[in-house]
């Protein structure tokens, strides 16, 4: 049986992060480790999305150094065509996140410059005729705004995916947002985008954001309700909570791949989230960004994940 094609465009680099072992003090030195491993948003949720079933191409930038060449590698590892381009005299870009000893992110610096020539690849031939022919389409907010200008025309009629990646990078995605299938992101990127308070309720950015053009999004709020809208309808789904967690890192990534996955097994938004939250909950007990959704453990984990509730309309 042929598996569809998701094409992903966007960070696939460095990420490295740092537990602190106990209570965070900031201003001062704390104990606590160091983890390095090749992440990004895009080359996350893609593998996740891959160990779901679907067939995966990558599309990123990385430079002629060490690191880049760990990407490469780890690319391959995961079963994706790479459809990257090196820069020889570039440094391959990075993410370094402190985390405090509950997994949450307390600060994260995006070492990313290489992206910015994201548009120069955009305007290839070979690749535009590449997403042209794809099933679906997902994008990061890693790229430039310029460069998700030009992808949207080539995912007119395709399923077109984002993740917003951060707050200050979520508003790179406000000129395509009506372009998209799906967005997801957690409550202060949705916040960013929708030009409200980062404490402002996630139902009521779901309203502005339907306003702004958005079709559907996802918004996570850390271990909260995980909540949606499609169409004019609000829903929300509490997953089971956890009695350890490790590492929150890449769990809003799994949390994406999944779910995209499923939609392209078509399965409605409400249903695919289901299956999302589930990746999600695997990553955040493990310790890689990237979790391995063995098919025993992800049908258990699953069979716990409630249905979605109607919380309201647009």
């Amino acid at each position: 049986m042929t598996r569809p094609v998701l094409i992903a465009l966007g960070g696939a680099h460095v990420d490295r992060r740092g537990k602190v072992a106990g209570p965070y003090i900031p201003g001062a030195s704390n104990p606590g480790t160091m983890r390095e491993e090749i992440g990004g948003g895009a080359f996350n949720a893609l593998r996740n999305a891959v160990q779901r079933g679907v067939a995966g191409s990558m599309v990123s930038l990385r430079g002629g150094d060490a690191a880049g060449e760990s990407v490469a590698q780890a690319i391959e590892a995961a079963g994706i065509n790479d459809l990257s381009a090196t820069f020889l005299d570039r440094v391959t870009p990075s993410y370094t996140a402190l985390v405090d000893r509950d997994g949450e992110v307390i600060a994260g610096l995006a070492d990313m410059a290489l992206y910015d020539f994201f548009v120069r690849q955009i305007t290839r031939r070979a690749l535009r005729d590449t997403i042209r022919s794809a099933d679906a389409v997902l994008a990061d907010a890693n790229l430039p705004e310029a460069a998700l200008a030009r992808i949207a025309p080539l995912a007119a009629d395709k399923p077109f995916f984002a993740i917003a990646i951060s707050p200050a990078k979520a508003v790179r995605l406000a000129a395509v947002l009506p372009a998209l299938s799906v967005l997801f992101m957690n409550r202060r990127e949705a916040a960013a985008l929708a030009e409200l308070q980062a404490d402002t309720p996630s139902a009521v950015l779901a309203r502005k954001l339907g306003e702004k053009g958005l079709k559907s999004g996802v918004i996570t709020a850390g271990g909260g309700a995980i909540v949606a809208f499609h169409s004019s309808d609000i829903f929300s789904l509490t997953p089971p909570r956890l009695a350890e967690t490790s590492d929150a890192t890449g769990a809003g990534d799994a949390l994406a791949g999944a779910t995209i996955a499923a939609m392209m097994r078509s399965l409605p938004l409400q249903a695919a989230l289901r299956e999302g939250a589930a990746a999600a909950m695997i990553t955040i007990a493990g310790q890689a960004a990237v979790a391995m959704l063995e098919k025993g453990l992800f049908r258990e984990v699953l069979a716990g994940i409630p249905e979605c509730e109607i919380a309201g309309e647009i």
